[in-house]
């Protein structure tokens, strides 16, 4: 199938499946307005978070890395109401830009941007013997997917579902010799995921509006 084919097979069924919603066309609009990079989740790669959520049961959310909220919401609608999302975001200009759609979608009640490099979050998280979680999207800088995939796991109980973005990057992902940082660290999270006794796991390839890309999911046992 071609690139183009499969963006027209996405926009089918995004339009089939989500249609019209203002909250997720703010928060994509407000985002290119303030120069965010165009990088976020596509519309059913979102409803695939939202539907992970809702079948987890989740009550408590973490997510890697926030951009301008588009995934947030997504996740965040999952909850119930006394649930409680956790996002990190390294920029604060991209979190003033989420903090706001998170709000004009009625959800800044249960979703809480933390403006702090993500490794020093999951850190404070850990020594402060924060709750498990139980889903977390790992969706940030790439190179370092390994070292938030072991944060992610001493934050987990068995039923924890992890989710990770970007991980077949144009099928750069099986070239062994690449010298890209972000090809390096997604290899090496995807053999974490796969030899890591303590989660059952598996990555899918997406084509569509994200180009030729991917995700991988692991569950906690």
């Amino acid at each position: 199938m071609s690139t183009d084919r499969g963006y027209d097979v996405d926009t089918y069924l995004a339009e089939l499946f989500v249609g019209d919603d203002p909250a997720f066309e703010r928060a994509l609009a407000t985002s290119a307005a303030a120069g965010l990079p165009p990088i976020a989740v596509s519309a059913t790669q979102g409803k695939l978070l939202y539907l992970l959520a809702r079948l987890r049961g989740a009550r408590r959310i973490l997510e890697i890395g926030t951009l301008g909220g588009y995934s947030a919401i997504w996740m965040a609608r999952a909850l119930p109401r006394d649930g409680v999302l956790i996002s990190l975001e390294i920029d604060p200009e991209h979190a003033a830009v989420a903090r706001d759609n998170v709000a004009a979608a009625g959800l800044a009640d249960i979703v809480a941007v933390e403006v702090a490099p993500a490794l020093e979050m999951l850190a404070h998280l850990v020594g402060a013997k924060a709750e498990p979680f139980d889903l977390i999207f790992i969706d940030a800088d790439k190179e370092n997917n390994p070292r938030y995939l072991r944060r992610a796991l001493e934050l987990s109980r068995s039923g924890t579902l992890i989710v990770v973005d970007n991980v077949v990057r144009n099928g750069s992902v099986i070239d062994a010799n690449s010298r890209d940082p972000d090809v390096i660290g997604t290899r090496a999270v995807l053999k974490m995921m796969a030899s890591e006794p303590r989660l059952q796991a598996t990555a899918l390839q997406t084509l569509g509006h994200k180009g030729h890309d991917g995700l991988a999911l692991a569950l906690v046992v």
